[in-house]
């Protein structure tokens, strides 16, 4: 019978909506509690077991105790065998450790990770190339390629496994970024490893890429354009990214490169806003005209999902699909190579609902038009 390993990180991206871009550290995780930051990995470990609990039959899973994954299992009405490990409400990088070491022990077939690029690192240190692994994405940073698409896209591939479909295995990279100059609003990615991730052709997210410096004209261009159709009575949110900063630049300010800023046409009005913050503003500006202004992360092409969960399905839910402009340079809709747009909000109704054909500003007084999908 095929063995599941599975390794959820309970605190993996709750950093994200209440604004600080990223979890890792006790004294982050303390101040995201503070303020009022909510665990997502396991909704979205549940989505995935609950996806292949109509094939239970056929796997045994193997997974940590509590909240690491025995909770959850519990919770979906799949038996499993429970890892011999104290695990804590605060869990730490160790018990991600100590729980890969002993499911390489009960050589699964595949080792089932929820969480981030940290908890990629941690599996990374253990596991290596030694063994099958796959990431359902849960951080709040996400530029690893070892991660499925989407909690979806994990179930999809799992359970294909699990039936027996045949698939070559591929090293992926495991990058990570230091979130202290991450949040100072620098980026500083390094490679920690590889793991081996099921070869299929599709489902997979490829490596996070960089903006190169050419593209920077392009980007002046695209903001040119946008602050020339901008309503000076209407609330714009504006996501993280280079494209998105040189907006702001062309209207006289710095904002933040990492957060999310807001204006009221041409004026800054709010800088680095969590969740919360944008529903405030989005109240008071009730009536008025709202947008959402966001810009594919390179090579991935994910416009919601990855680094700006401030931007949450409450907060899109409130501005609405018509709300949401993105920008973005023709070199990221080429490197895509015909590849859609990308959602992974947490809220997979929201993010049916959202798929569709959506005008991108991509010059000065240039656009197309592009898919996305969930």
């Amino acid at each position: 019978m095929f063995k599941l390993g599975l390794i959820v990180n309970p605190i993996a991206g709750m950093g994200g909506s209440v604004g600080l871009k990223g979890t890792d550290g006790t004294e982050t995780l303390q101040m995201a509690l503070q303020r009022g930051a909510v665990p997502s990995s396991p909704k979205r470990a549940a989505f995935v077991l609950e996806k292949l609990s109509s094939i239970s039959d056929k796997f045994q899973l193997i997974t940590c105790p509590g909240i690491m994954g025995e909770d959850i299992a519990k919770k979906c009405d799949i038996a499993c065998e429970v890892l011999k490990m104290d695990v804590t409400d605060n869990t730490k990088p160790d018990h991600t450790r100590q729980a890969a070491g002993m499911l390489l022990q009960e050589n699964v077939n595949l080792l089932l990770f929820v969480g981030g690029d940290g908890t990629a690192r941690d599996l990374a240190a253990v596991v290596g190339e030694k063994h099958l692994c796959l990431g359902v994405p849960a951080g709040v940073k996400i530029h690893s390629s070892v991660f499925a698409l989407s909690p979806s896209y994990a179930a999809e591939i799992t359970g294909g496994l699990i039936r027996g479909r045949k698939a070559r295995s591929r090293l992926a990279e495991v990058m990570d970024i230091d979130e202290d100059a991450f949040r100072a609003g620098e980026v500083k990615a390094s490679l920690f490893g590889y793991l081996l991730v099921p070869g299929v052709e599709r489902g997979l997210q490829v490596l996070k890429a960089g903006s190169p410096a050419s593209e920077s004209v392009r980007q002046q261009a695209i903001a040119s354009y946008f602050v020339e159709e901008m309503n000076n009575d209407y609330l714009y949110l504006v996501g993280p990214g280079t494209t998105t900063r040189e907006l702001l630049r062309k209207i006289g300010c710095e904002g933040t490169l990492l957060g999310v800023d807001a204006l009221k046409g041409d004026q800054l009005i709010g800088e680095d806003l969590n969740e919360n913050e944008c529903l405030a503003l989005i109240e008071s500006f009730s009536g008025s005209g709202i947008r959402i202004v966001v810009t594919p992360i390179g090579g991935q092409g994910f416009i919601f999902g990855r680094g700006n969960q401030q931007l949450s399905p409450r907060v899109i839910s409130k501005v609405g699909r018509d709300g949401i402009m993105i920008l973005s340079t023709p070199g990221k809709l080429q490197a895509l190579q015909g590849r859609p747009f990308r959602l992974d909000t947490g809220d997979p109704i929201l993010d049916i609902k959202l798929t569709g054909f959506y005008r991108v500003y991509t010059g000065y007084r240039e656009s197309t038009y592009y898919r996305v999908e969930n």
